[in-house]
């Protein structure tokens, strides 16, 4: 029996270093991300200047007061109506948690219940069925919502997964809510008025012969209840099903009480079936009756077939006590504990420890305004540099909102907003859930329906993407909207495009950009005009650049793939597209293909060779070396390592070798069959174990494994074993999300500890960890092929040489001989500095200068180290770093601080303050 108090969350552990696998989750978002973190200045205001024009659109459309106050700690980022009498608003939150200082993205849709156009309803996976779980944009799409957020919670054990609160859509209940203590619900009234609070069901049939038994629910799952007493939810009980349920089970996991159900059509009964389940599913025109215990006496006693019975039924305000007929209601969707009473942060009417409350999640909410008429579906975000909320900071951006009373809804990784963009016909997801684009499958959601007819045109939209990076080519179209905010069909509007602040060419409607900056789009057609703020990307954004491939064979015909990563300083992650990225090669020669590098020719003699990927001058290092390159370890049809089964206590499961999964290399795979429903342990596991373990010659960089998807979110990881015997454990993937087949590389300092070398794959598992199991699916079968490694061949070790010099003397002594320099060691502001091309060129580096940008290139090894003359800022293979001071010019000679030469070229630095002596080696 599962207990109610088990709802759905998601644990919240975060990846040592990004997994290129995640390398662009955000990329359909581009537009709010660039504006929340690359132009503060860009405030989106699109339909400002044309509130006005519609009445009562002013009152939704102006940002609210105290979110704009300097003090405050959430501030606007855009705005768009949706429809009429529906704006979404965006904001970016700052605050401290645990003394650092944190961000997230907060959405909000905004809902004027006086526009009498707009709507709220609750939507499920098919309309008027409570038993099939989707994701909100199937649910919205699916409904004609032209936006939605996620709603209840539900049991993730159970195969029926009705939502635990009530449901009402339409004016009809759907659902009863479980009883269960502190559970709050959000509707709306018929009277267009919303509504926050805790009800019971109340109900009764009514047989032939007069008599009654109260019913117990309606359409609900099984469950431990809380009040009036603890005990199994369907036991020595009645309840309802109508032909919402679909189901074959009435419900699943109610073993405890054998049926006996009643086929009730047309008022009169059509069938009983003692001591088991009917099999049908409930009538449209009537309902089934599952009774157990005292209920299926009474079923005995005083119901027969061609008789007459009746159904009645209500909710009761736990607050208040008085009755509600459902049919006041237009919706109704169930919640957790109440977070807002008026306007203040209020106690949790419930325990909040299962729903991961002190952690920062992804969470969703629902609240209106004092006066009931304005509703707020929030979201906050989960995902890259947006951090979540705890519940508590949830409870502070509502307030601020100017929220007078709101309820928590299912969070964590259901957490999901859609809506329809300005101008455009259909709905988008509004931001990266937990796992990035993929939407987890919920119990319903609450939608946002427009009933307003087709108006005259009002305005146009530019549409396309937010952010460009220099040579890349994108697409802008012409939208258009009626007088409703409703999408508008644009053929036959003209449109001429142009760019501002930003430097490019068109074709047409495809902007190609060629210099870096901030501006925007402009798109007008007749009188009308509209502007897309647009930024393009400079290396002045960029945190780190990250080559797809980590080291390649330098042999003539290696094919390598090569996309380039940026990550923005935000924390946002972008691939690059190959028209935009300038590559160098060096001891090699290469042909370029799009992400694809494949070796031509090598220098005669080169023992190593690089190439070295730029945007916008910004670098990043891939190094080539003879005997480098990929070294498989089990392909499951020629290589076959012994393996066998293994698994934390009480989880069972198969391991085998299996075919018929269309892997590349053959047709065998290891197939790893998992069953976690009666694991004793917080974290579950099932291995495939490779005893002593499959041994790896060399330093492998990188492990890749093609990993057979089954969507159930659990976590697939390698375990490796070192000299030491210390355990590396590296995370294939936090939530397998998919299905079929992917090849995923994770480099071997994901584990997050030094590794001693050699090392050996111990084994490949699936894991599923306490916190968020129930978002998982208990049982499953994934598979594991190709499993191999990078093992790079040793880069020859740079030339070593002992270096003395003395500030202010042009004098050095390298390996004891005596050598003039062109620039003596300098002393400023406290800060010794070493004349660069001097040292690095006595210790085997390649030293470059470009004077244009004044940048300075120091290659030694398998590093590359880039300075700009009077910036703080250096590149180090692709990383950003900051230098204790900016280099500086003198005698025309590039002068860096010590620090520099001993922190990021490896170089032991002596330094004796009494004589001024430096040493270098």
């Amino acid at each position: 029996m599962k207990q109610a108090s088990r709802i759905n969350r998601r644990n919240d552990v975060r990846a040592a270093a990004p997994s290129p696998e995640r390398k662009s989750p955000r990329g359909v978002f581009v537009r709010r991300v660039l504006v929340s973190t690359l132009g503060a200045a860009l405030v989106i205001q699109p339909l400002a200047a044309l509130a006005p024009q519609l009445p009562g659109a002013m009152s939704i459309l102006s940002p609210v007061g105290r979110a704009e106050a300097a003090s405050s700690k959430l501030t606007v980022v855009s705005q768009e109506m949706i429809t009429s009498g529906a704006q979404r608003i965006d904001y970016l939150w700052k605050g401290m948690r645990s003394g650092a200082s944190v961000q997230s993205n907060i959405h909000v849709i905004k809902i004027d219940l006086n526009d009498p156009h707009v709507s709220l309803n609750a939507i499920n996976g098919k309309q008027g069925v409570v038993t099939g779980r989707s994701s909100v944009l199937n649910m919205a799409k699916n409904a004609g919502a032209v936006a939605g957020i996620n709603a209840d919670y539900f049991q993730t054990a159970s195969s029926d997964g009705a939502p635990m609160g009530a449901q009402i859509s339409g004016g009809s209940l759907l659902v009863s809510p479980m009883q269960l203590t502190g559970m709050y619900m959000f509707g709306v009234t018929k009277d267009r008025k919303a509504v926050i609070d805790r009800y019971a069901f109340q109900g009764s049939v009514t047989a032939g012969d007069g008599s009654t038994f109260a019913l117990s629910g309606m359409n609900q799952s099984s469950y431990t209840t809380e009040f009036p007493t603890k005990g199994y939810s369907h036991a020595n009980a009645l309840y309802l099903y109508t032909s919402a349920w679909t189901e074959a089970s009435r419900p699943a996991g109610a073993s405890y009480a054998t049926p006996t159900e009643v086929l009730v059509q047309g008022g009169v009964v059509q069938q009983i079936s003692e001591g088991s389940a009917l099999q049908t599913t409930p009538p449209a025109d009537g309902f089934i009756l599952r009774a157990h215990g005292t209920a299926a006496a009474y079923v005995r006693e005083h119901l027969q077939i061609g008789q007459p019975v009746s159904a009645d039924y209500r909710l009761q305000s736990l607050t208040t006590q008085q009755t509600v007929d459902p049919a006041s209601f237009e919706t109704m969707v169930g919640g957790h504990t109440i977070l807002v009473e008026n306007g203040k942060a209020a106690a949790f009417s419930r325990s909040v420890s299962s729903i991961s409350g002190s952690s920062a999640r992804s969470r969703t909410a629902g609240g209106y305004s004092a006066d009931g008429r304005t509703v707020y579906l929030v979201t906050a975000e989960d995902n890259g540099s947006s951090s979540g909320l705890t519940l508590a900071e949830l409870q502070s951006v509502l307030v601020e909102l100017g929220v007078s009373k709101a309820v928590n809804f299912d969070g964590g990784g259901s957490t999901t907003m859609v809506a329809r963009p300005l101008g455009e016909f259909g709905l988008q997801l509004g931001h990266p859930t937990e796992y990035g684009t993929t939407m987890r499958q919920v119990s319903n959601g609450l939608g946002v329906f427009t009933s307003a007819p087709q108006g005259a045109i009002k305005g146009i939209k530019a549409s396309g993407s937010g952010v460009l990076f220099l040579g890349q080519s994108a697409a802008y179209e012409l939208k258009a909207y009626d007088q409703y905010y409703n999408p508008l069909d644009p053929a036959g509007l003209g449109a001429s495009w142009s760019a501002q602040g930003i430097a490019g060419s068109w074709s047409g409607n495809t902007f190609t950009a060629s210099k870096t900056g901030t501006g925007s789009i402009t798109v007008k057609s007749g009188s009308a005009t509209d502007k897309l703020p647009v930024v393009v990307v400079g290396s002045d954004a960029i945190q780190s650049l990250k080559i797809g491939t980590a080291q390649g064979a330098l042999e003539a015909g290696t094919q390598l793939d090569v996309p380039v990563t940026a990550t923005l300083k935000d924390g946002g992650t972008y691939t690059l597209p190959s028209e935009a990225v300038k590559w160098e090669f060096r001891g090699f020669t290469a042909a370029r293909s799009g992400d694809k590098l494949t070796v031509q020719s090598v220098s005669e003699g080169a023992q190593v060779g690089y190439a070295i990927a730029r945007y916008d001058g910004f670098s990043a290092l891939l190094t080539l070396a003879k005997g480098s390159g990929s070294r498989q370890l089990a392909d499951f049809d020629k290589l076959q390592p012994a393996f066998s089964f293994t698994s934390t206590a009480g989880v069972t499961g198969s391991a085998q070798l299996t075919s018929g999964l269309a892997a590349e290399n053959g047709t065998g795979a290891l197939s790893l069959g998992y069953d976690f429903t009666s694991g004793s342990t917080d974290t579950r596991a099932a291995y495939a174990s490779f005893g002593a373990g499959v041994p790896i010659d060399g330093q492998p960089t990188s492990l890749s494994v093609d990993v057979f998807g089954d969507a159930s979110l659990n976590w697939a990881r390698a375990e490796l074993t070192d000299a030491a015997g210390a355990k590396h454990l590296l995370t294939l993937s936090k939530a397998v999300d998919w299905t079929g087949w992917r090849t995923i590389k994770v480099p071997l300092s994901e584990s997050g500890t030094a590794v001693k070398y050699p090392v050996k794959l111990t084994r490949l598992y699936v894991a599923s960890l306490k916190d968020g199991a129930d978002e998982r699916a208990a049982a499953g079968t994934i598979a594991f092929d190709n499993v191999s490694v990078d093992a790079p061949a040793s880069v020859p070790e740079p030339a070593k040489a002992k270096i003395e010099m003395r500030a202010g003397s042009k004098t050095a002594m390298i390996d004891g001989k005596t050598t003039a320099l062109d620039s003596a060691p300098y002393i400023q502001n406290g800060v010794t500095y070493l004349p660069l091309r001097f040292v690095a060129s006595s210790l085997g580096s390649t030293v470059d200068y470009e004077a244009a940008s004044k940048r300075v290139s120091v290659l030694r090894g398998a590093k590359l180290l880039e300075l700009v003359i009077g910036s703080k800022d250096l590149v180090v293979n692709g990383v950003r770093a900051a230098a204790p001071a900016a280099p500086i010019e003198r005698g025309g000679r590039t002068l860096v601080p010590i620090r520099v030469v001993s922190e990021q070229m490896g170089l032991s630095v002596k330094w004796d303050g009494a004589t001024k002596r430096i040493t270098v080696e």
